[in-house]
């Protein structure tokens, strides 16, 4: 089944075979910026929605703002990726300048952004179904649920064919968007009506326009900057000459991306839309535009694509980081590990239950999860710039006058919208972030401090192997009968030890006896010991039974051997009792106890 899902095996050496084009590469690493588009200017209108009609002039602005600091931002990651072609990108660039607590912050910054990539994209990608088709409202979440678990099982199939999937739907988006919006332009040149009539702005006041407000909506408006990071932190998935061909998709999108913003407001200033729930603006615009026709379908089916996909740019980046951090031992070293696809299966599934986890929490609800998005994300883009920055200043490598101009500039102004969104954002939700930024930095310490104990208590201090005294043993065979399985451990456990005890539990005293006399009958020399067990347990006679004879013998390794029973069929396991996992579990954690399974096949 697991190979039906997630298809056959790749050999390690395929791994420079799963590398990508930068057509391919712009679906994956691209597609969570371009698609912000479909709830960035939505966001700007929401605030300036409060102060009325007259504050709505002012999107547009607003909007170009947001362009500039693409920007700027796309030609200081433009240093990195020529930097750091190795990727890593905002984590390494953040460990190598300021240490590890800065990095960590990074990292837990981009973690929890693509955490939140692919809650958001998701529900936005459900809002544009249930725009389309609003008697789908009401089981949002559901579906919400059900494309995420779909995703995550594309993504374990490999980067390479999670490319090819992907490709299409991205262009397609792409290009109908384009299509609407040079409609959408010709039609306010010639000045034509609207095809369809569209929510008008509100004349009532509720908050009034001020310094904050617009702040505010440049904040929201700053969502389109999500994904930017990607390509930096996903050099290694291209193909040769890697940092060259990362660089290239890099300015692909930050072109795409500002171009389709920026007909999406002046459209959208031109047409007087207003959010509202149940229909996206971007369902608005295209009624406004081209209609409720076949060409509006295919528009509303290619933003909930895109927005779907768009989570692929987290399943692309989120298990990269976070084998990083697993590599330099801040997370679970299974992060490390490709899996059968030659993806890292772990980090996949990690984001697919945390993604969801989010989704339920809030219901589905972009605009509920907006607020947590950005903060992350910018204070990300400040450590990398500002790591840069300080790369520039202490190498002084050929050009770094110009490299410390540029990346210095990207730090001060990523580093003001941080502040900004975290000020703006703070009421509503944003001091989550960054209440969890600094409990991800403790844990991560915590995982390593682990790691290092771990290391310090292994570590062999002579140049050569210990002659390693070896204590006397015991030898424990846990039976419930005397049959072929038992004759066979008692073989083998004669092997290990001269000190052999036969340990039986019951609450039955006649089944008991019964197999002592068994035991006589057989003329078994090995001492049995028979519990009783009046309660019925099992595991705590046999805990009670290891805490007296270790207080007769101290620091006596002790040996149990346990009888496994495997069936000819995986379903006849059914048939047999759990009693050997029960006693491996309680005895986990006990000091100088080793268990030894002794498989009994039967035909």
């Amino acid at each position: 089944m697991k190979h039906v899902l997630i298809g056959q095996p790749l050999p390690t050496a395929g791994l420079i075979h799963e590398r990508i084009a930068k057509l391919q590469a712009l679906a994956v690493f691209a597609s969570d910026a371009i698609s912000s588009v479909a709830y960035a200017p939505e966001e700007i209108l929401l605030v300036l929605a409060l102060a009325g009609s007259a504050a709505f002039t002012l999107s547009l602005p607003i909007a170009i703002a947001v362009v500039a600091l693409i920007a700027i931002v796309t030609y200081s990651y433009r240093q990195t990726i020529y930097r750091y072609p190795q990727g890593g990108g905002t984590y390494r660039v953040t460990m190598d300048n300021f240490g590890d607590t800065a990095a960590l912050l990074a990292g837990s910054s981009l973690m929890l952004g693509y955490i939140l990539t692919a809650a958001v994209s998701t529900a936005a990608g459900v809002a544009a179904v249930t725009s389309a088709f609003p008697g789908l409202f009401s089981i949002r979440v559901e579906l919400a649920l059900v494309s995420l678990f779909l995703l995550t099982l594309v993504n374990l199939r490999g980067v390479k064919e999670s490319a090819t999937i992907f490709a299409l739907p991205t262009y397609v988006f792409i290009f109908s968007m384009l299509a609407m919006i040079g409609i959408g332009l010709w039609r306010m040149v010639m000045g034509l009506p609207p095809v369809e009539a569209v929510a008008s702005l509100p004349s009532a006041v509720i908050a009034p326009t001020s310094v904050f407000l617009l702040l505010r909506a440049f904040a929201s408006g700053c969502s389109a900057m999500t994904g930017t990071e990607a390509m930096a932190d996903g050099v290694a998935a291209f193909k040769e000459p890697q940092a060259k061909n990362a660089v290239v998709t890099l300015l692909w999108m930050a072109v795409i991306l500002s171009t389709l913003f920026l007909g999406m407001a002046i459209l959208a200033q031109h047409l007087h839309i207003l959010p509202r729930e149940g229909e996206t603006v971007l369902s608005q615009l295209a009624r406004g535009v081209v209609g409720r026709g076949p060409f509006y379908f295919l528009l509303q089916g290619a933003t909930a694509l895109i927005l779907f996909l768009a989570v692929n740019t987290a399943f692309a980046d989120f298990p990269r980081l976070a084998s990083f951090l697993a590599a330099d031992r801040f997370l679970p070293r299974q992060f490390i590990f490709r899996g059968d696809r030659l993806a890292f299966s772990t980090g996949i599934i990690a984001l697919g239950v945390l993604g969801g986890l989010l989704l339920l929490v809030v219901h589905a609800d972009v605009h509920l999860l907006i607020p947590l998005y950005a903060v992350g994300v910018f204070l990300s883009f400040t450590f990398s710039q500002s790591g840069m920055f300080k790369r520039w200043w202490t190498l002084r490598e050929p050009g770094w006058q110009q490299g410390m101009i540029i990346n210095g500039i990207g730090a001060l102004v990523t580093g003001m919208v941080t502040l900004l969104v975290a000020i703006t954002k703070f009421t509503h939700g944003a001091w989550m972030i960054l209440v969890l930024l600094p409990m991800f930095v403790i844990l991560f310490k915590g995982i390593r401090s682990h790691y290092d104990r771990v290391k310090a208590q292994l570590f062999l201090k002579e140049q050569t192997l210990p002659n390693f005294p070896l204590p006397p043993s015991k030898t424990i065979i846990l039976i419930s009968d005397v049959n072929k399985a038992t004759a066979r451990i008692l073989r083998y456990a004669m092997t290990l030890s001269s000190d052999v005890v036969a340990l039986h539990v019951t609450d039955d005293l006649d089944a008991a006896r019964k197999l002592r006399e068994k035991w006589v009958k057989y003329h078994i020399r090995t001492h049995l010991t028979i519990l009783e067990s009046p309660y019925r347990s099992l595991v705590y006679p046999v805990l009670a039974y290891l805490d007296s004879i270790e207080s007769e013998a101290q620091k006596t390794p002790v040996t149990i051997i346990l009888s496994a029973i495997v069936p000819k069929h995986w379903w006849e396991y059914i048939l047999h009792n759990q009693d050997g996992l029960r006693i491996k579990t309680a005895l986990l954690f006990r000091a100088n106890t080793v268990v030894i399974d002794y498989p009994y096949h039967l035909d």
